[in-house]
């Protein structure tokens, strides 16, 4: 697929209606994040304790709401990426990222082909579940490889638009108790529930992605604190949509499949789609199989393109002065967007020590070694299963991820590398603040779960 001329246009903000047409980073974002374990997890907690626990949804949303916009904030307060704000904080910074994003994408490469094999499987039937997972890899590299980012950002857009119709549509069809909604609003613990609340609160959206979202800000060419109110909008859309979702699914699951002992694992979206049918017919199986399919697409999807701009940079950034050597702010030039010249001045591309250049990043050798990592080894996965300590460690390293962005972005978005109107106020440190302390309380139970 031929890629599009830079979009020079929208190196201006757009205002009016034109904002909502510009709406794109945000709902990849949001829709990356959320894979067939959140929906699963979602599933079980409305199947375990109904609608009680709406609240922690609703919280869990808003958290991803401040997490993302505080990633967008750096990228267009300081001018830089991501990695280059590790950087300043020290080789443990992108250390740590650099074996996590290794281990990482061989294992969760394995996962989102897989959940993106059964709902195949399921509608099509034909090759076994590992054929289509192994397939569904292979489409998503082709497809990432040959697109350029505004392409991309269309057709993610509608299957976002798919699974969102498709599983509000059902959590209607099945129809909610208001007044139980309206009570789950009410924070509460019942008995046993203290995983499930960490969980929603926690973990629906909350990956490696969220650390993507600068990079396809400056990939349609924002960059500059100007760009903060669009941020701001496009950011709050697509968690409001996650939100939207999460909700319905949680209705579906209390509907449907309350006081059943679930398996946790995406094969439970199986069951609820059999439940389905049995009870509303056929087609309203198939549409909500369609719903999963694009959930779990649109998550590998995002993955394959979000998270090799991110190994992209790591590549350049590993290899630049970190510490205070590190020249960071909006007075430097460390990244560049499409429209913008690129000069021998300002860097060498991707892959190499110089400025982050977005508009080569997708054809850099960086981007295209990490789509192979993400497809091919974890195929081997795929047939042996996933060894006990290999599993272990990719656990446990996620389990830093998410207190490790919550944290640096609180210790970032505080300095002079950010321009003043992105810094952070009162209530975004304490939302920061607030969400590392609730991140590591879930570090602390994930490890402990995992080594007892």
């Amino acid at each position: 697929m031929a890629s599009p001329a830079p979009q020079t246009d929208f190196l201006e903000p757009p205002t009016g209606a034109r904002k909502i047409r510009s709406i794109g980073p945000g709902l990849l974002a949001a829709a990356t994040g959320v894979g067939a374990g959140d929906l699963v997890a979602t599933m079980v907690a409305g199947a375990s304790f109904g609608t009680v626990l709406l609240w922690a949804a609703v919280v869990g949303t808003l958290v991803k709401l401040a997490l993302g916009e505080a990633v967008g904030r750096w990228h267009l307060g300081s001018g830089a990426t991501m990695l280059d704000g590790w950087r300043r904080l020290g080789y443990w910074a992108t250390g740590f990222f650099g074996v996590y994003i290794v281990v990482w994408g061989f294992v969760y490469g394995a996962t989102a082909m897989s959940a993106v094999g059964l709902p195949l499987n399921a509608l099509f039937g034909g090759l076994p579940v590992g054929g289509w997972a192994a397939s569904a890899g292979v489409v998503g590299l082709v497809l990432v490889w040959v697109q350029r980012y505004h392409a991309f950002e269309k057709f993610m857009t509608v299957l976002v638009l798919i699974k969102f119709a498709t599983v509000v549509f059902v959590a209607i069809l099945v129809g909610p108790d208001v007044p139980a909604l309206l009570n789950g609003l009410v924070p509460r613990l019942p008995e046993g529930s203290t995983v499930y609340v960490l969980g929603l609160i926690g973990g629906v959206g909350g990956t490696i992605t969220m650390a993507a979202y600068g990079y396809w800000l400056f990939a349609k060419g924002w960059k500059g604190p100007k760009w903060l109110s669009m941020m701001r909008l496009d950011n709050a859309t697509g968690y409001i949509m996650t939100g939207i979702f999460v909700v319905s699914m949680l209705v579906v699951g209390s509907t449907i499949l309350l006081g059943e002992n679930l398996t946790e694992s995406d094969s439970g979206l199986l069951t609820l789609a059999d439940r389905l049918g049995a009870l509303y017919g056929e087609p309203v199986r198939i549409l909500f199989l369609v719903g999963f399919l694009s959930v779990t697409f649109t998550s590998l999807l995002g993955v394959w393109n979000g998270v090799s701009l991110l190994f992209t940079d790591w590549v350049r950034a590993i290899r630049l002065p970190h510490g205070k050597k590190a020249a960071i702010g909006p007075d430097e030039v460390n990244a560049v967007v499409p429209g913008e010249e690129a000069t021998a001045e300002r860097g060498d591309g991707p892959g190499r020590p110089g400025a982050y250049e977005a508009a080569r990043a997708e054809r850099s050798l960086p981007f295209r070694g990490y789509l192979l990592w993400l497809t091919f080894p974890p195929m081997a996965l795929l047939l042996i299963g996933r060894p006990f300590a290999l599993t272990l460690v990719y656990g446990v390293l996620g389990s830093f991820f998410m207190p490790f962005l919550a944290v640096t972005l609180l210790l970032l978005l505080n300095t002079t590398m950010v321009a003043r109107e992105a810094r952070s106020r009162w209530l975004s440190n304490a939302i920061l603040g607030i969400s590392s302390l609730l991140f590591a309380v879930l570090l602390v139970t994930d490890v402990y779960g995992r080594l007892t």
